[in-house]
């Protein structure tokens, strides 16, 4: 059964195996995959503080949301089934802006994320109703208020998404408007 299994890698990003979701983050947590998802919509990005019962970073701002793909799931369907279980919503226009993205960070409490996570921009369809095990509360902000938020403050998001700000600008996540005929 693949339900709360998470996919651990080799360096190179090659599956070594699978272990519990729920036991993966400790003080010495194996590479695994991961993604990240920026949600996008009129130049604003959906950020969430996580849950304060979350068991690292709890209560810091970060991305839209993250998860993890089952084994033989494909990280776009982990991206299209996570998004309506934290934030009650579906999600379209789903694409890979930084595929190669991977970090290792240490909470506060000795917790390690050790992710390989390609970072997504999507659009909502549907309004924010977040899952209160997941995310404390949400804000529409704008794209470029929150880089230059993160650039100078960067200690109060979480370490995964201020380094995603670094290798990313705010052009990376608006798309150009097609214009029908042109």
């Amino acid at each position: 059964m693949n339900e709360d299994l998470v996919v651990l890698t080799d360096d190179s990003g090659t599956p070594t195996g699978v272990t519990d979701r729920t036991t993966v983050h400790t003080e010495d947590t194996p590479l695994h995959l991961a993604f990240s998802c920026l949600v996008v919509d009129d130049g604003a990005i959906l950020m969430t503080r996580r849950a304060l019962s979350k068991r690292t970073w709890p209560g810091v701002w970060t991305n839209s949301f993250c998860g993890h793909p089952r084994p033989d799931e494909s990280t776009e369907n982990a991206v299209h089934r996570y998004a309506p279980r934290e934030l009650g919503f579906a999600v379209a226009d789903l694409r890979c802006v930084l595929p190669d993205f991977r970090y290792r960070a240490v909470d506060a409490s000795g917790i390690v994320e050790n992710e390989i996570c390609p970072v997504f921009t999507a659009r909502p369809v549907g309004e924010v109703s977040p899952s209160a095990d997941e995310v404390a509360e949400y804000a529409w902000a704008d794209v470029s208020d929150v880089w230059t938020a993160v650039e100078r403050a960067p200690w109060a998001f979480s370490p995964w998404f201020a380094s995603q700000v670094s290798r990313l600008s705010p052009d990376d996540l608006v798309r150009p408007v097609r214009v029908a005929g042109f």
